[in-house]
């Protein structure tokens, strides 16, 4: 899975004209399944996420959760984010995983951000949606499930 992270003041998605999904403070969460991740992985992940001190403490240092912040999540399902570029023109997406799959695997996600006490709003799945928001600082980062196993993989061999 890949997440871009986006402190935001505000976002909305809309799809066919019309509003779907909108947030005030919080977090816009553009997310990709790849082919095999698991419940487990994703579980991590979304606990990793509204554990992030990214926002703002007494002492305007990033120090609070997004939990602690009292902020909201908007989380827009975007299989480009595995888009390799590497090779011509045209991206290949061969590590995104199929809809059927993604699907799940992000309903899932969502389920664990909402049974983490966040608050989260969605995108809709397979649709062309547009996405607004007001960066919050700028503030953005990427979560990557595939960057801490091979982080791991590094550790078990050195």
């Amino acid at each position: 899975m890949r997440i871009v992270i986006q402190r935001v003041a505000h976002a909305a998605v809309r799809a066919e004209g019309r509003t779907i999904g909108e947030i005030g403070k919080g977090m816009l969460l553009l997310v990709a399944v790849a082919k095999g991740d698991t419940r487990d992985g994703i579980r991590s992940l979304a606990d990793k996420v509204v554990q992030l001190r990214v926002f703002s403490d007494e002492e305007n240092k990033m120090n609070r959760s997004l939990l602690e912040a009292g902020g909201e999540i908007l989380c827009v399902s975007q299989f480009t984010l595995y888009g390799n570029c590497r090779k011509g023109r045209r991206p290949s997406f061969e590590r995104a995983a199929r809809p059927e799959e993604a699907r799940a695997m992000f309903e899932n996600f969502v389920e664990f951000l909402r049974g983490s006490g966040a608050t989260v709003r969605t995108g809709q799945f397979q649709a062309m949606m547009e996405v607004e928001l007001v960066n919050d600082g700028p503030v953005t980062l990427l979560v990557d499930s595939e960057r801490k196993v091979l982080a791991d993989e590094a550790g078990k061999e050195g």
